[in-house]
């Protein structure tokens, strides 16, 4: 008992460490509450964080704050506009026509599993072949009444979509040009001395800022490339499947095993056990296989010293607290845990050397 109370006291009795549990605390508890609420202005923040680099390059190179935030706002709605113009309808269209086809797909691919235990008797079974299909009619079912569903409140889907079409831009543009004066009054609500909390937010802002650009560069890439790649080998829905494979690369090692399945899905559909159905899956492979030890590598080389161990676990833990929202920014927390945890530590141990050299 006396060390558990010796390391709390030790641990707790500086006022840096407490203040700095507390706004942690204070944060969590705004997400949970009040995230619903917050959502428009969270995504603003959001937005804001990753136009804040070339921003700050622009005022680095002379250019003045208000102008400096104009010409990437306005940068920023001109790719969003086109991108919802031009390419969100293809993708709704691509979308569209693989769910009308998904019945047919769905047979052929049972058709193709009740062959199995004849062929291989010895490998398959027959009640594994049933029970697999079972699930597939199942989870087909499912996905048709959330088809109904999402059609039934589309109405309200698209109000909140106009609302934030409003709003979060609004909300960027003044975030970007107003981020040290927000910042300062955020900073009023905390004590002047306020050094450890400073230190984390320094590291985990630089870090997390780096890694978030360089993972919408790294969506955007290998989403191009893969449209690209399926293009040129004539594989079905290569719209659709290039932008599913571009942001597989959110979600580390899971998001490129999932996309695997509908990329192997369509192929199968389009093409059957042929050459053309091994090639779309080994293309996809090495599309991953290059992303993983090319790309992420020249992108995040010094932004994300995380073992691979700790961003699946991340990605589990903070998936099953948030969703999908958790998912998204596992690797952001995470990297946040590890700053707190980091000056948390280093903090801790220069404690018993400040008692000392002030007794001394």
């Amino acid at each position: 008992m006396n060390v558990i109370v010796d390391w709390w006291n030790r641990r707790f009795s500086d006022p840096q460490l407490v203040l700095l549990v507390l706004v942690l605390l204070a944060a969590l508890l705004v997400v949970i509450f009040l995230g619903d609420m917050l959502a428009p202005a969270i995504a603003a923040v959001i937005i804001a964080f990753l136009l804040d680099g070339p921003t700050g390059r622009l005022r680095r190179a002379g250019v003045a704050n208000t102008l400096a935030v104009t010409i990437v706002f306005v940068v920023f709605v001109a790719i969003a506009f086109v991108t919802f113009v031009l390419f969100l309808p293809l993708i709704v269209e691509q979308m569209t026509q693989l769910v009308s086809l998904l019945p047919s797909m769905v047979a052929r691919l049972q058709e193709a599993l009740l062959k199995l235990p004849e062929q291989y008797p010895e490998m398959v079974d027959q009640k594994a072949i049933s029970d697999l299909i079972d699930g597939l009619r199942a989870e087909l079912l499912d996905l048709g009444q959330r088809a109904v569903e999402f059609s039934v409140s589309g109405l309200t889907g698209l109000v909140t979509l106009v609302v934030y079409a409003i709003l979060v831009p609004l909300m960027v543009f003044f975030f970007l040009k107003d981020k040290r004066r927000i910042l300062h009054w955020l900073g009023g609500f905390l004590p002047a001395k306020r050094k450890l909390v400073d230190q984390v937010w320094d590291e985990a802002v630089a870090r997390t800022g780096d890694y978030a650009r360089g993972k919408v560069y790294e969506i955007i890439i290998v989403g191009v490339v893969s449209w690209a790649v399926y293009t040129a080998i004539g594989l079905e829905f290569a719209g659709l499947l290039a932008v599913m494979t571009g942001l597989s690369v959110i979600v580390p090692y899971i998001g490129a095993a999932v996309v695997t399945f509908p990329v192997a899905f369509v192929a199968f559909f389009q093409w059957g056990i042929t050459s053309d159905f091994f090639v779309a899956v080994i293309a996809y492979l090495v599309l991953q296989a290059l992303d993983g030890n090319l790309l992420a590598p020249l992108l995040f080389s010094e932004v994300v010293k995380l073992h691979p161990n700790a961003i699946i676990l991340a990605i589990l833990i903070f998936g099953g607290i948030w969703g999908f929202w958790g998912v998204f920014f596992a690797i952001p927390l995470a990297t946040l845990a590890h700053a707190v945890v980091k000056a948390w530590k280093d903090h801790a141990e220069k404690l018993p050397e400040e008692g000392v050299s002030q007794e001394v």
